[in-house]
């Protein structure tokens, strides 16, 4: 079946390479968009109004952070039943996920909308920059339930195999967004509403060229029965979306937090982190995709009780890993400051954003492997050990920056990630290696019984 991808057969490398390649491309072009929304925002509007959209990110990682994360959790037991053949449970666990995702994002919907701009002011945002803000958060927020709709499309579709279709809907959707963005910055003078309304509008095409493709997917004919109340099947798709959206959601109030002292600095500091925050969120792409593509494959394979193959694509996601980060890493490590002024005018927020990347640069190999191993982990079907690895990385991180900001300034935001990511990295390998030896020994111990039972 052409709509779906079994990643339960064949040989490892060339079904988690088929599958990761185009997610690659997808996270590519959507991070490139954002990129250049990004230095359109900066060249169209200056550093200052880049800041304003710059100071919003912490708190659109903790929104967006949250359905993406509920989102992710719902494909691990969609993945799972695709995996065991369970196509009736499939339907019944798409139907139950649209209900979900749809009642979540219209609570944060209104949060978000009402609670704005005190959390602008408790991060200490400069009165120059509030505006702007106010302005990008409202219009950006207002469209959430569009953002939802995208992550939860996508993550359906990469449950079942299928990484092609949201890379064609990203790419539809990023060259509106650039067209949008010129148009209304440059022609219109829009300013950063016309940034942000762009934004939303490119986002709702992607959408509809996700729902367009899943409609035609035969498997996924969803009838009245499956949506009929379940409580079982709701709590199972919680038991997985919530610690998920969870880890996400305290790893954002870490960056909040961040946020706010680096506010406090002022509005110059403000630019540069908003800068680094892209620029991290750029690199990190090859392990982030890493990441999903073994969250899909070890869900199948957990569902088709293959062991064997979640070890060998685990072994080829460390790989994809580290490549990245020879890479990227060198461009951070030897042409920081060339990478800044893409996006930035003046001297000296380059300058602190090149230390920055250049800081960073190193530990970035910790942050790629923390993806794998934490996708992976997730995938077995454990979201608590992600949810605690997200909770110890904004235990780290915070006294990192309240203990060594006053005595080295802004470079203590590059120190607090990396001893961040290695933290969360170490908890998710020590759980990845007592849970696969565990679930081998399970498995052992099922085949000695059925050997007992078939010698009777």
């Amino acid at each position: 079946m052409q709509e779906t991808c079994d990643l339960t057969k064949g040989r490892v490398a060339a079904r988690l390479m088929g599958f990761f390649f185009p997610m690659l491309l997808t996270n590519t072009l959507q991070q490139a968009y954002t990129f250049v929304d990004t230095m359109i925002v900066g060249k169209g509007l200056g550093d200052q109004a880049l800041g304003s959209v710059g100071n919003l990110s912490s708190l659109m990682l903790l929104i967006t952070g949250f359905l993406m994360g509920i989102t992710n959790g719902f494909s691990v037991n969609i993945a799972q039943r695709f995996g065991a053949g369970d196509y009736q449970m499939l339907r019944k666990n798409i139907a139950h996920s649209i209900k979900l995702c749809g009642t979540s994002t219209a609570a944060l919907t209104l949060i978000s909308l009402i609670f704005l701009k005190p959390l602008l002011i408790s991060m200490q945002t400069s009165p120059s920059l509030m505006r702007d803000s106010l302005l990008y958060g409202y219009i950006f927020f207002g469209g959430l339930m569009v953002t939802a709709a995208y992550n939860l499309c996508s993550c359906i579709l990469r449950a079942l195999g299928d990484s092609s279709t949201p890379f064609k809907a990203i790419m539809i959707s990023s060259v509106i967004n650039i067209m949008l963005d010129c148009l209304l910055i440059f022609g219109f003078r829009t300013g950063v509403g016309g940034a942000a309304f762009a934004t939303v509008f490119s986002q709702t095409v992607s959408v509809l060229v996700c729902c367009y493709k899943l409609r035609k997917n035969d498997l996924l004919c969803l009838g009245r029965d499956d949506f009929a109340k379940d409580r079982s099947v709701d709590q199972n798709l919680m038991n997985n979306g919530i610690p998920a959206a969870c880890m996400n959601a305290v790893t954002a109030v870490g960056c909040m937090v961040v946020q706010g002292y680096v506010n406090a600095l002022g509005a110059v500091f403000t630019s540069a982190y908003s800068v680094c925050s892209k620029v991290l969120n750029l690199v990190m792409l090859p392990s982030l995709t890493a990441g999903f593509s073994l969250s899909a494959f070890v869900s199948q394979n957990k569902g088709a009780g293959s062991i064997q193959r979640i070890r060998e694509g685990v072994r080829a996601g460390i790989l994809i890993g580290f490549v990245s980060w020879l890479v990227v890493g060198s461009v951070m490590l030897l042409i920081p400051h060339q990478l800044a002024g893409v996006m930035l005018n003046e001297s000296e927020t380059i300058s602190l954003t090149a230390e920055f990347l250049r800081i960073c640069a190193i530990p970035l190999l910790l942050l790629n492997l923390l993806f794998v191993f934490r996708s992976t982990v997730q995938g077995m079907g454990y979201p608590l050990i992600p949810m605690c690895s997200g909770i110890l990385e904004m235990a780290l991180r915070i006294p990192v920056i309240v203990l060594m900001m006053t005595n080295i300034g802004f470079r203590a935001t590059a120190y607090a990630e990396g001893v961040a990511w290695f933290g969360a990295l170490l908890l998710n390998v020590v759980a990845y290696i007592v849970l696969i030896r565990r679930t081998v020994g399970i498995q052992q111990s099922l085949d000695a019984i059925g050997e007992q039972s078939a010698g009777r």
